[in-house]
């Protein structure tokens, strides 16, 4: 990586879950730089919803090397995400036809509730079979999968965790680590961000300045993803052996089974 910048750049890990991710500093500048990131992180540059892209390097091996400006910031916290301006945000992604036009090319299918259904049963066939509330969780995606309103797909960003909002010393609001969007539903990232950060009472408020009306039907695919969402968790962390992160996705699993029987007494 050094011998892309040249002599006096040093050159550090930058952490995330790819480990293609660096930072590089010389002097006072400091770069961060990505190993084949996906090009659709020039459109999110252009359109303000991650730090500014500055150059893209191929390299003979056909590596991509890209370079956003490092901003000083930090990550937002929990309570903070019930702030208007992350509603704002999110809605402004979701509306954006650059991104959906990116993705598009990029060979993105939209995600409808079948084939989430058909990839998680796949996923779990040999993991957790026997288990009480994976069962009651497929079983309730199965059938409700064909009774969610239809609704024209955009892109999500699929992990609107607190840790991946970035708030510049500058004042910027930025969503980073997009390496897993997808075209879908909306109230997959919606219902993510509301099930995990605000309580049910504050969620009319937050989806006012989002846009959107508090609606049983925006409810019901809300829950429909988050628990989709939920059982891939699960599987992902079992599939990495990191017994820890299943047993905490499990509980969260029990506890959303556990509100639907609540939430429809």
């Amino acid at each position: 990586m050094e011998n892309i910048l040249g002599e006096g750049w040093q050159v550090t890990p930058a952490g995330g879950a790819t480990g293609e991710a660096y930072l590089a500093q010389y002097g006072d500048e400091k770069l961060f730089l990505k190993r084949n990131s996906s090009p659709f992180l020039a459109v999110l540059s252009a359109e303000g919803i991650v730090p500014k892209l500055l150059w893209t390097k191929r390299l003979e091996n056909g590596d991509v090397i890209t370079a956003q400006k490092w901003l000083p910031g930090r990550e937002l916290k929990s309570h903070e995400m019930k702030q208007p301006r992350v509603a704002q945000m999110l809605y402004k992604i979701h509306r954006s036809s650059e991104l959906l036009r990116m993705l598009n090319r990029l060979g993105k299918k939209p995600l409808s509730p079948d084939v989430i259904y058909l990839d998680l049963m796949q996923k779990f066939e040999n993991h957790h079979r026997t288990d009480v509330e994976v069962i009651r969780a497929l079983s309730y995606l199965a059938a409700n999968k064909n009774d969610l309103e239809h609704v024209q797909k955009v892109v999500c960003h699929c992990d609107v965790n607190h840790n991946n909002w970035m708030f510049s010393e500058e004042g910027n609001l930025y969503l980073i680590d997009w390496d897993g969007a997808v075209v879908a539903d909306p109230a997959l990232d919606i219902g993510m961000l509301l099930y995990w950060y605000l309580p049910k009472e504050e969620w009319g408020d937050w989806l006012t300045h989002y846009g959107l009306t508090n609606t049983e039907g925006l409810r019901q695919r809300m829950y429909w993803y988050v628990l989709a969402q939920t059982l891939l968790s699960i599987y992902w962390y079992d599939h990495k052996g990191l017994n820890g992160e299943v047993e905490f996705w499990k509980k969260d699993l029990e506890n959303l089974n556990h509100y639907r029987l609540i939430d429809t007494d």
